[in-house]
């Protein structure tokens, strides 16, 4: 199937997510020091070797961190990478704390959100039809 979305995305939509978040988002990414503490209780992070990619605060600095750095002027491939962080390297589990009270989790859905408003969704196959 041959794919018929638009050469760039829907920045306009882009900004309308962002801009009803503005305020708790840019305080989020201005008082986040990268100071690591919220990495221990996040058990992908733990699991995966203790990778920074999947450090809370790094998951949340390179998915609405980069949407709001570029105001929301992205390409496609970019919009993919963070649906990988938004899916792939967090599950919303809510057990992520940060010691400056962020509140990763809204962030990394507020980033969700936006990748199902641009239709950058993960596959899924159905599971066992067994």
């Amino acid at each position: 199937m041959k794919d018929i979305r638009p050469e760039t995305p829907d920045r306009k939509t882009i900004l309308s997510f962002l801009a009803g978040h503005k305020t708790r988002m840019k305080l989020s990414l201005t008082i986040c020091a990268h100071c690591g503490l919220c990495a221990e209780s996040c058990f992908i992070y733990v699991t995966r070797g203790r990778k920074p990619e999947y450090m809370p605060s790094h998951k949340m600095i390179h998915s609405i961190g980069k949407l709001y750095r570029k105001k929301g002027k992205v390409d496609w491939e970019t919009m993919e990478e963070i649906k990988d962080i938004a899916w792939r390297r967090c599950v919303l589990c809510m057990r992520c704390y940060c010691p400056l009270g962020i509140d990763i989790p809204e962030m990394i859905s507020l980033a969700r959100s936006i990748c199902r408003s641009q239709n950058v969704l993960p596959a899924f196959d159905g599971g066992d039809e067994t």
